[in-house]
């Protein structure tokens, strides 16, 4: 049975404007160009950097493919809030990866710290015209989930963005979500408060969540207002989480912002110079992002370089499954400096192509390097990667994989793999269509929305998963608007 998939009055508005301009210019492009495609909301910053797609690579002249690990889905939730919303994600702000890790696909749990590997693959669906790629192997790695009697105690410093681009529903869902938050920790954990608009104030020291009306009250009294300095709130942030460190503690700093700072540094590489010590010290980061128009780009580089990860709240509803149902994986670590190396066998292959991670490559002798900063990943966590594969007709497995990291307790290094495919489940298909669905939105893609739309909506009723049938539905609403 077809799904009835229902469209959002402001998409068909949308829609309507964009097919009576004169130009009649597809909704994407090819370029990579970082421009919001008719219809979308404005890119934040139409020159932000944009990384080189992924190319199909022989193996036979580099066989191995090497990355850091990457949890975040931001990118996924941005695009969901902009297509809701009426129109298409910037291009520069969608990044496959995140668009396959926003799903569950029921891997395996490993018993204890680090990852369970799996490795399968299956045909490409007619549609998915890359090259002569025939075939997509899919990665997974998952770390054990930690129930919350188990997790340790938190100190977690709040960097609080109070500046004039936060006012209305942006710092309501700020106050909102922290709410929940704090109503979820236990006695025993720790938060602080940190503001910044054009300068920095510490509005809460470290307090036990035992004296609850505190933090409450320092929550509540958050107002939107002035410059935006992220540079002097992450630097008393970090300082203040330093002076309060406890090693049998985990050690956050929680930075929610829409990301313009405008005031001081503004880069993130310049911030995390200034913030580098304590970052090597096992204080860890988690940037979420608020606002129709963040700066995603900057939230995301100092998650992925401060040893953290980065989510977008369009609502409350994101906070709920980040601070709540998901409380464990948000706040712990179970695996850092997490990297990837896929090894492909050219007499079975003919030429591989990663889908996405173009911002998380590594050199292949940098697996074994210990010292490499890489990914770190919470409880309960999971990650995907796809590639795109032409295989040369002969017999045998196509690759093998290895995932490294250090574990967070003992510090020492540990290491699985896997060296050959198990037969594909549904959520491989699953995990493609995200992913393909990233590549028309970003403008990499010889196919269009159109072309996964029956993908889509007989994968949505096949299945249960109510994040499976919102796919297809965005997915729908894309076509309509024409990417």
């Amino acid at each position: 049975m077809r799904r009835i998939i229902a469209i959002p009055a402001a998409v068909l508005l949308a829609f309507a404007a964009a097919c009576s301009e004169d130009s009649g210019e597809s909704a994407t492009t090819a370029d990579m160009s970082g421009q919001a495609a008719p219809g979308a909301v404005e890119p934040y910053d139409p020159d932000a950097e944009m990384y080189e797609v992924n190319e199909a690579v022989d193996p036979s002249e580099d066989p191995e493919s090497t990355f850091a690990v990457d949890v975040d889905t931001a990118s996924y939730d941005y695009a969901r809030r902009a297509l809701l919303d009426g129109g298409l994600p910037p291009q520069d702000q969608v990044r496959p990866e995140e668009f396959a890790n926003s799903f569950d696909y029921g891997y395996e749990e490993p018993e204890g710290n680090g990852f369970s590997v799996r490795l399968d693959r299956q045909e490409l669906p007619d549609w998915y015209a890359s090259g002569d790629a025939s075939e997509v192997l899919r990665v997974g790695l998952q770390t054990r989930t930690v129930p919350d009697e188990e997790r340790a105690d938190v100190n977690l410093t709040f960097v609080i963005d109070v500046s004039g681009s936060m006012e209305g529903d942006r710092i309501q869902i700020v106050r909102d979500s922290l709410t929940m938050l704090v109503g979820q920790l236990r006695p025993t954990d720790s938060v602080a408060v940190v503001t910044y608009e054009t300068d920095s104030d510490v509005l809460l020291e470290m307090t036990e969540v035992a004296d609850g009306d505190e933090i409450r009250d320092a929550i509540d009294d958050l107002e939107a207002r002035g410059s935006t300095n992220m540079q002097a709130g992450l630097e008393d942030g970090y300082e203040l989480a330093a002076e309060s460190f406890d090693a049998d503690r985990d050690n956050r700093v929680i930075l929610l912002s829409d990301g313009e700072a405008n005031v001081g540094l503004t880069e993130h590489d310049a911030m995390l110079e200034e913030i580098g010590g304590e970052i090597a010290d096992g204080i860890t980061l988690l940037t979420v992002g608020v606002g129709d128009s963040y700066n995603q780009e900057l939230l995301e580089q100092l998650a992925d370089n401060g040893n953290g990860w980065a989510v977008y709240f369009a609502s409350e509803g994101g906070a709920e499954e980040v601070f709540s149902e998901r409380l464990t994986s948000t706040l712990g670590v179970a695996a850092e400096d997490a990297k990837v190396q896929v090894v492909f066998d050219p007499a079975t292959v003919a030429d591989y192509r990663l889908i996405g991670f173009e911002n998380r490559a590594l050199e292949d002798d940098e697996f074994e390097d210990d010292s490499v900063d890489a990914g770190e990943v919470g409880p309960g966590h999971a990650v995907t990667a796809l590639y795109a594969v032409t295989p040369t007709g002969e017999a045998g497995e196509y690759a093998s994989v290895a995932v490294r990291w250090t574990d967070p307790e003992t510090g020492e290094t540990g290491e699985a793999s896997a060296e050959a495919a198990v037969d594909a489940d549904a959520g491989l298909d699953t995990a493609l269509l995200a992913a393909a669905f990233a590549e028309v939105l970003r403008g990499s893609a010889s196919f269009t929305c159109s072309d996964l739309l029956d993908d889509a909506e007989a994968l949505a009723a096949a299945s249960d998963d109510p994040d499976v049938d919102e796919l297809a539905d965005l997915i729908a609403i894309a076509a309509e608007l024409g990417a």
